[in-house]
């Protein structure tokens, strides 16, 4: 009898006997690739054909990037990427093309600003108005964003302090820098002015996503990258040269530890720098080490390495 609905990992077992295995602990994918589909007619199909995979062989992981608009398929290094890819093509007739998946950076800032805008319009019949003076600080890390209002006096009428701060919030998709989303920054908006007639709604947005825009570049404005937490289990032998190696690419060695002859040694390393390891390892290593990765914080990036980010995402504009 053909069984549906049924997949990797799940327990088949007799009515009269249920049982439920524990479910397989599965490793951590460490290696990433966008797909591009050659035919954009594809990409229902690529959508798919993806899922179908990933329901045989659950170590795959997709992810859908809303903010570079990639698809990225995570696997256990090069060669499984090239099954999967290999598979879309002979078995679901989806050609893809691949790269290495981009990274999403972040913006914050590490001192003050003040700025005041007004926005001004008038063109016949109603007009718009609204005037903003806000300053804006750093948060600790993960602080998110936050919005205080510190009028007095109706200098800004209460009805539009929400305009205000929702302006803000859509400044912060896109930063003074390179374009990448804005995190742990507090805007405290503290005067203003208005017009009995003119002052609506999109005018306090208009001027308070411009003073904040102003605001952010006085405030010195750095990139952030992410850093991942890596743990590299090699011989013994190999240790001095994988930790050189992780040293090269800007990794910060956290501790180490033996179990036996096999050291285990975990370290913080930029993403940008280990999108491509898993081949470079095994070539380090006769294939004798393995890996895994996972996010942990956002870093600011250096500074002589900012102009190159920045024209990167100028030509991915």
């Amino acid at each position: 009898t053909k069984m549906e609905n049924i997949s990797t990992g799940d327990t088949i077992c007799s009515p009269e006997n249920i049982v439920e295995l524990e479910p397989l602990k599965l490793p951590s994918p460490v290696m990433a690739e966008a797909l591009h589909p050659k035919n954009r007619a594809d990409e229902d199909k690529l959508s798919g054909a993806l899922h179908k995979l990933l329901d045989e062989d659950p170590t795959y992981v997709l992810e859908r990037n809303t903010e570079t608009h990639e698809t990225v398929l995570w696997g256990m290094g090069h060669v499984h990427l090239a099954i999967a890819i290999a598979k879309l093509k002979n078995r679901y007739n989806v050609e893809v093309e691949t790269s290495i998946p981009k990274i999403t950076y972040r913006e914050t800032i590490i001192g003050r600003g003040d700025a005041r805008y007004r926005h001004k319009k008038q063109s016949g019949g109603a007009g718009q108005f609204g005037e903003v003076a806000l300053r804006v600080e750093p948060l600790p890390t993960g602080g998110g964003f936050e919005f205080v209002s510190e009028v007095v006096g109706g200098a800004i009428p209460s009805q539009f302090l929400p305009s205000c701060e929702k302006g803000i919030e859509k400044s912060l998709a896109a930063g003074p820098i390179a374009g990448y989303k804005v995190v742990d920054v507090k805007a405290t908006v503290y005067d203003g002015k208005h017009h009995p007639v003119d002052s609506k709604d999109i005018a306090f947005q208009a001027a308070a996503a411009n003073a904040f825009k102003d605001a952010m570049q006085q405030a010195k404005p750095v990139l952030l990258e992410p850093i991942m937490l890596i743990k590299v289990r090699v011989p013994d032998r190999f240790t001095g040269d994988v930790i050189g190696d992780l040293n090269t690419r800007r990794g910060r060695i956290l501790g180490m530890d033996n179990e036996g002859s096999v050291s285990v040694i975990s370290a913080n390393v930029p993403l940008v720098e280990v999108q491509t390891y898993s081949p470079e390892l095994r070539s380090m290593t006769g294939g004798r080490g393995v890996f895994s990765l996972r996010f942990d914080h956002y870093s600011e990036l250096p500074q002589h390495l900012v102009a190159g980010v920045v024209a990167k995402s100028k030509e991915e504009d």
